[in-house]
């Protein structure tokens, strides 16, 4: 059986290839080392792949991209996930963050939940950031794009915090229902529990949830060095004990929006000046 390993050169901090051929070394059978930027025709090489075997080898931004050019393309083929990105929030979740972990991607990408933002959706598999954590991706992509190799995201979030983002006020609404919150620091929803290289913003949520539901946590009404005190309690989960300042709320559709522009990201992937967007565990195909 062939096993066609995807990559993408870009992961890992630009050291994706090199990662794949480590990877290459320790799966069985006959390894296709397959560029996954040089695929045009998604549709065509899943079929070309039909009775083998398919693994994606990548960070959280590559799956993300993965799974959106798959989204109802028929997949007669094994597929599995292997991590190589900086990030993998997605391996932290379902394997313990095992760097050799395979993973069977099947159970995992069944009935994603879509993200809309203006006439423009796509499925996340752990999370969409909305806030400061979108402002960081923004600042680490700028850095990136000078040249920057190594990016130091909690940096960037305490430099955030401390001196260049500003808190916005947010409606939040959930199955319907408007909860409206002042000075938001953050207020991501969450497929899965991990995002943001190990934060856990919701510690109850459950990606297999019998109803599919999302949770959104919103971060509001602080200031800065309350906030800077209770953010790094969110890699722990810790920080929904301050509940003068947090909140977690569960639906199937969610949607946020800001008094002003911000960036986000939908696991790990920018979008730059979104003021509102909406989040639903509705099963329909997504168009690209």
């Amino acid at each position: 059986m062939k096993n066609y390993l995807l990559y993408n050169p870009f992961a890992g901090g630009g050291k994706g290839e090199a990662q794949a051929k480590t990877v290459a070394e320790r799966l069985e059978g006959e390894v296709i080392l397959t560029d996954i930027t040089k695929i045009t025709d998604y549709k065509v090489f899943m079929e070309s792949c039909k009775g083998e075997k398919v693994t994606l080898c990548g960070g959280d931004g590559t799956l993300n991209r993965f799974i959106n050019e798959i989204d109802g393309i028929d997949r007669d083929c094994e597929l599995y996930f292997t991590a190589a990105g900086t990030g993998n929030d997605f391996l932290k979740e379902v394997a313990d963050g095992e760097p050799d972990a395979v993973i069977d991607l099947k159970k995992y990408i069944e009935n994603l939940p879509v993200c809309r933002v203006g006439d423009k959706k796509s499925r996340f598999i752990n999370g969409i950031g909305y806030g400061i954590d979108g402002y960081c991706c923004e600042v680490g992509d700028k850095l990136r794009a000078a040249g920057k190799t190594k990016v130091n995201y909690t940096a960037i979030a305490i430099k955030g915090l401390l001196f260049h983002y500003k808190p916005t006020g947010a409606t939040v609404t959930v199955d319907g229902v408007e909860h409206r919150f002042e000075k938001v620091w953050l207020a991501p929803v969450m497929k899965g529990k991990h995002y943001g290289g190990g934060m856990i913003p919701a510690p109850g949520q459950d990606r297999f949830d019998k109803d599919g539901k999302l949770s959104v946590f919103v971060f509001h009404g602080s200031g800065k060095l309350k906030t800077l005190m209770i953010f790094p309690k969110i890699f722990s989960g810790e920080h929904v004990r301050h509940t003068d300042v947090t909140k977690v709320l569960t639906g199937n559709e969610i949607t946020v929006e800001f008094d002003s522009p911000r960036a986000l990201q939908i696991d790990g992937e920018t979008v730059l000046d979104v003021k509102r967007f909406t989040a639903s565990s509705a099963k329909e195909k997504v168009t690209l």
